[in-house]
């Protein structure tokens, strides 16, 4: 049974009446503390105060944050990060850097802090750090990196040990360099290097690569013909859409189902890209083709979607 403090406290009045729990709105003399003509006092509780305690409280910490941030993109604390990342290896303290990320997430919209960040993280990739310290400053210049980085990045792509990292930084950076550089690679390795690389022009979706992937698909390699064919699925344009069938009574037996997964991914792009023509034609190609029954039948199910 609740108290009267707590019926009280428990309640918002305004001129009308008042609001119990379910929001009905009682009358004074409906209400049980009520005289008939009097509204009792409302006495307010640490509820209401909640929000703006959580308000002030956000506030500080973001004051908080954007104190630590300009501490951190201080010289000092940029020099004194690069040195700890210069000598980082796997096992070692990680705070250096985190401070190096935080640094990074600072330079967002920052060009002066970024065209001083970028040299330094370059003279790590190329430098003698670690393996650990070289795929740190990849990542970051998977953020900040301009066409400056792409040398010493494209130096790491034959390498066995560190081909990911630099694929990962290139793959990312908008600029022209950094695509020449992965398909300037290709033709330098093999095995799992050279199918990582046709994977990351893949990612790029550049219509740059259409002539070096139609070409892998003659590869001696099947895996490099399947990764060749995923890539220009990803492009998903016309024309890789058009390579793509051609390849397709073209291509190995053992290679065709790849083949034809990519035209459908291809398919799937141009139905994005508002290219409902171009995306039923091939389908219908596909439906009609020489193919496991699970292919034809997802050929013939996307047809029918585009369709309707």
């Amino acid at each position: 049974m609740k108290t009267r403090e707590k019926l009280i406290r428990d309640r918002h009045f305004d001129k009308l009446g008042c609001a119990n729990r379910s929001g009905d709105i009682l009358s004074p003399k409906q209400h049980p503390e009520g005289d008939g003509g009097r509204m009792p006092p409302v006495r307010w509780g640490a509820a209401p105060l909640i929000p703006l305690c959580c308000w002030f409280a956000c506030t500080l910490a973001v004051l908080a944050a954007q104190t630590g941030l300009c501490q951190e993109t201080d010289p000092a604390a940029i020099a004194r990060a690069f040195e700890s990342l210069q000598s980082f290896d796997w096992g070692s303290d990680r705070g250096p850097i985190d401070t190096l990320d935080r640094i990074v997430l600072a330079s967002h919209g920052d060009a002066e802090l970024q065209k001083a960040l970028e040299p330094r993280l370059i003279a790590v990739v190329a430098g003698k750090a670690s393996q650990a310290a070289k795929g740190i400053a990849c990542r970051q210049l998977s953020f900040i990196g301009t066409a400056e980085s792409v040398p010493a990045l494209a130096a790491l792509l034959t390498d066995a040990q560190l081909s990911h990292m630099g694929r990962y930084a290139l793959q990312r950076m908008p600029c022209d360099e950094a695509g020449q550089a992965i398909r300037d690679a290709v033709a330098k390795t093999d095995g799992k290097l050279k199918i990582g690389l046709i994977n990351s022009l893949g990612e790029r979706r550049d219509a740059a690569n259409l002539p070096l992937l139609s070409g892998l698909l003659a590869d001696q390699d099947p895996a490099a013909v399947s990764a060749a064919a995923a890539a220009l699925g990803k492009i998903g344009s016309s024309d890789a859409a058009e390579v793509l069938t051609e390849a397709l009574g073209k291509v190995a037996e053992d290679t065709r189902p790849a083949v034809a997964d990519a035209c459908l991914v291809c398919a799937e792009r141009l139905l994005a890209n508002k290219q409902k023509a171009e995306a039923v034609a091939l389908y219908r190609k596909l439906a009609a083709a020489e193919l496991p029954k699970h292919l034809k039948l997802a050929a013939t199910r996307g047809m029918l979607a585009a369709m309707q």
